[in-house]
């Protein structure tokens, strides 16, 4: 049943009937169908390649815990499924739960609230690439956890390690005003392409893969290994032709990069060989030697884009001989259809962040709550009318409860639902006589607030709660700015993004936001002390990327009140419908804005403000020991 890459298990919403497979054991079976094209099968009747893959996991961690199975080993197949050691070491994991480009089904929710209540913290947390992750999972339980995700059509595979991690795309793909293509079932064709592929395992490094509907870019594809962006291409008669700009050799970390395209178009039926390409070129070439240079971003660096050009577009005209090669549309592509919502280049383009008429006041004021959250939080289709509307979580986490609501608000509605960048909850697909019922239903799940991308709605990694490398508690200080910002009445403040990341790696993306912070340690009075280093003017669009320039560095004390600063004197001085990115240029840039808070860098001595030398969420003083990185760097 697999066909060139293709993964069984979804081979129904390929083929657009209801997939028969063997299940390992000279059986077959028919799965139950889920919303989405996915399936359910029966946690003992799974598809042989799903089976095998728990199966040799749950032998290795036999054989590793028996001490038959050195560490080195076990930790790359554990990180090849997905499990990812966290900072309170010993059996304390975290589980990367996949979704490609964030879809999302209401018996999936089920189980996710069963997986956060039964082997989790009660809660689980939606990462900036559209993952669900859990903490503190017993490493012995993981074998089974890992068959009841399967059961639901959800995966681990690859979703950590050097492998092509989860395909990201735009949360409003088939539902955005501006989109050229919907970018939808060319995410699912390459999920299930490269899914188990052999050429994405065992990489140099991890492999990033992002797709947007239109040059807006909201799935952020101009800092990734590969950016994928719908386009369209003007021709001979006239008429314009729909495909793509490829993006390569993207990425942020402590050395950010942007994306540089590999030809000014790709046809839609040269898209799948192209990418296989890229990712077979940087298996030849990227260095297996030094992890910290072995990202796409450093090939470009060493090898120089006009070559790496020219040996990707070589490995494409000769992939045809390959078993892998994807001839034409994929499939999926031609069951699912990629017709676009909106109207393509026909209207500009406008971010999701400052949608025609909203403004500051506007938010703020002279409006009731529901009235808020439509404004800020509801998004209309343009050529084929869809709603769509987004539900916040509060620092992307979700409750047990919250996943069980969402269930029932997805079954209610019969919405495509998805989760976002900035890690927050979309409902698609919706009519306008929907929108009440929902409201009401968010409400009671407490993630009514019109936060979705209004300066509340801060994007946080999970910092050192529980990775090993952070340094700060990132976390903390995010509520530290929400509730700032509440309290000073700029919370609901239109077209300004804050991020913060716990270390320099940018999981929390802080240098593509507006604002941005990453954590680093300070020493004063002789004392270590948490501290950030602030950044201004992030930010992506028309394919390109600008990344943050270092304003200051500052305690982590005071974070909160810089960023409170910044938000406020944007809020006062910008003009109608202006962005952060302009009004920052026109206020002289990063050094200029920040150069009236740099009283704000100043420590007290210990004696004075014991506070400033223990951390967010901590009860003892600040230490800024960082633990041995599995996956560092994005």
């Amino acid at each position: 049943m697999t066909v060139m890459g293709e993964n069984t298990y979804l081979d129904s919403a390929t083929t657009g009937s209801s997939a028969t497979t063997g299940n390992g054991h000279g059986t077959l079976l028919t799965p139950a169908p889920l919303a989405g094209g996915k399936e359910r099968w029966s946690g003992d009747r799974l598809p042989p390649e799903i089976a095998k893959d728990i199966d040799h996991l749950e032998d290795c961690l036999h054989k590793f815990l028996a001490g038959e199975l050195e560490e080195e080993s076990f930790k790359i197949t554990r990180l090849n499924n997905g499990v990812y050691g966290q900072r309170q070491q010993g059996e304390n994991m975290m589980v990367r739960v996949k979704l490609p480009y964030g879809s999302i089904t209401a018996e999936q929710f089920e189980v996710l609230a069963h997986v956060a209540e039964d082997y989790s913290r009660g809660w689980g947390h939606i990462t900036t690439r559209q993952n669900i992750q859990f903490h503190f999972v017993q490493l012995q339980r993981v074998p089974q956890l890992l068959r009841e995700l399967a059961a639901n059509g959800m995966t681990t595979r690859e979703a950590c390690g050097d492998t092509v991690r989860n395909i990201e795309g735009c949360f409003l793909a088939g539902a955005c005003p501006y989109e050229v293509l919907d970018v939808s079932p060319w995410a699912e064709a390459a999920f299930r392409h490269f899914i188990r592929h052999p050429y994405a395992q065992r990489l140099p490094r991890k492999f990033k893969i992002n797709f947007s509907g239109c040059t807006t870019d909201c799935g952020q594809a101009a800092f990734n290994d590969i950016g994928v962006v719908a386009i369209l291409q003007p021709k001979e008669d006239g008429s314009v032709e729909p495909g793509f700009k490829v993006l390569l050799g993207g990425g942020l970390a402590a050395n950010p990069h942007p994306a540089q395209a590999l030809e000014p178009f790709t046809p839609r039926e040269a898209l799948i060989p192209t990418m296989e390409a890229i990712l077979r070129t940087f298996d030849h070439y990227g260095n297996r030697d030094n992890k910290l240079r072995a990202r796409m971003k450093w090939l470009v660096d060493t090898m120089g884009i006009d070559e790496l050009r020219e040996r990707i577009l070589k490995e494409r005209r000769l992939l045809i001989a390959s078993t892998t090669w994807v001839k034409g549309i994929p499939a999926v592509v031609q069951a699912w259809g990629d017709e676009p919502a909106g109207l393509g280049q026909d209207q500009a383009p406008t971010p999701v962040g400052s949608l025609e008429g909203r403004t500051a006041v506007s938010i703020a004021g002279r409006l009731t709550p529901r009235q808020k959250w439509e404004r800020a939080n509801v998004v209309r289709g343009t050529r084929n009318g869809t709603v769509s509307a987004l539900a916040w979580a509060r620092l992307g986490d979700i409750t047990a409860d919250q996943f069980r609501a969402l269930a029932k608000l997805q079954r209610r509605s019969g919405a495509d639902v998805r989760v976002t960048n900035r890690q927050n909850v979309v409902f698609r697909g919706l009519g306008e006589d929907d929108l009440a019922e929902l409201y009401d239903g968010l409400v009671d799940a407490g993630m009514d607030r019109p936060g979705a991308e209004l300066a509340r709605d801060v994007v946080s990694c999970p910092g050192a709660d529980t990775c090993n490398l952070a340094i700060t508690q990132s976390r903390g200080l995010a509520t530290a700015i929400g509730d700032a910002l509440e309290e000073a009445g700029l919370a609901e403040v239109d077209g300004v993004r804050i991020n913060i990341s716990g270390c320099t790696n940018s999981c929390g993306h802080h240098h593509v936001a507006d604002i941005g912070f990453f954590g680093a340690e300070r020493r004063a009075h002789g004392q270590p002390a948490p501290g950030y280093q602030m950044l201004l003017g992030g930010h992506i669009g028309n394919t390109e990327v600008h990344f943050g320039q270092k304003a200051l560095r500052i305690p982590a004390k005071r974070a909160a009140e810089a960023a409170v600063k910044v938000v406020g004197r944007y809020a006062s001085e910008r003009n109608p419908g202006e962005l952060f990115a302009a009004w920052l240029e026109r206020s002289g840039g990063a050094k200029a804005v920040s150069e009236e808070l740099k009283y704000l860098d100043e420590f007290p001595t210990p004696e004075e403000a014991p506070e400033f030398y223990i951390d967010y969420d901590e009860t003892g003083p600040f230490t800024g020991e960082v633990g041995v990185g599995e996956c560092a760097g994005v």
